[in-house]
């Protein structure tokens, strides 16, 4: 697990898929001989129209689902051969922003971001010292004591960041961070994980928004029926 920090990042595998394929048992080829590298430091979004695949590409790199065929590596771990108990393991490695906030409604924003430590049984002065850190980043400091049903979309959003974030996580894993926020709060929810690659963090972001993707300028994954049919710099998400 790497902190995030500043400079650039050393380009190493963080994500690797190798022949990997994934059918479900009523026969939907969700992923097919599917070969990919993400290094380190990288910004990726993936993109793709509904049933592309991108949703078990995720799910596989969490340790969700497992492959039919293939290998995949992430953060060292080799999730094929991986055991059962090692999953939460894997999970410490990454930070994961959901769609739907998924903030607990009975604690305040800073116990929500705090949860995400007490789980990994950090001690309350760590706790304390990462929580105000994070919410400073994301721009909720002040907000720290309020509830999640007092904030806006786009600021429970942020409050999801800072949770990812307070673990010091190797890996930001955003699926559709900006499908329940304005167009402005998207940007605003963008600018900010790219500030945090920017400090080293690997950040790979689902979105199905193209204007985010061609404005920012980052590496684009493109699936299409289970397949990776572009991978492009700059952007761009013209296929092959």
């Amino acid at each position: 697990m790497s902190e995030i920090q500043s400079g650039f990042a050393v380009q190493k595998p963080v994500i690797e898929f190798k022949g990997v394929s994934k059918i479900y048992q009523t026969g939907t080829h969700a992923l097919n001989d599917v070969n990919i590298t993400i290094n380190n430091g990288e910004f990726v979004f993936v993109v793709g129209s509904s049933g592309a695949g991108k949703s078990t590409f995720m799910k596989l790199i969490m340790r969700e689902e497992k492959p039919n065929t293939g290998v995949i590596n992430v953060n060292g771990f080799e999730l094929t051969k991986m055991k059962h108990k090692q999953i939460p393991l894997l999970r410490r490695t990454m930070g994961i922003v959901f769609q739907d906030f998924r903030l607990i409604p009975n604690m305040n924003v800073f116990e929500n971001v705090a949860f995400a430590m007490h789980v990994t049984g950090a001690e309350s002065r760590d706790i304390r010292l990462q929580v105000t850190k994070a919410l400073s980043l994301v721009g909720l400091g002040e907000k720290a004591r309020s509830m999640p049903n007092q904030l806006s979309g786009g600021e429970q959003q942020r409050v999801g960041l800072a949770r990812a974030l307070v673990n010091n996580p190797g890996i930001i894993i955003a699926d559709e961070p900006t499908g329940n926020v304005d167009p402005n709060m998207s940007y605003e929810i963008v600018s900010l994980l790219t500030e945090i690659n920017r400090r080293g963090t690997t950040v790979l972001m689902v979105t199905h928004d193209h204007n985010l993707v061609r404005d920012f300028g980052h590496r684009v994954i493109m699936l299409d029926k289970g397949r990776i049919v572009a991978d492009n710099v700059g952007g761009k998400i013209d296929e092959n």
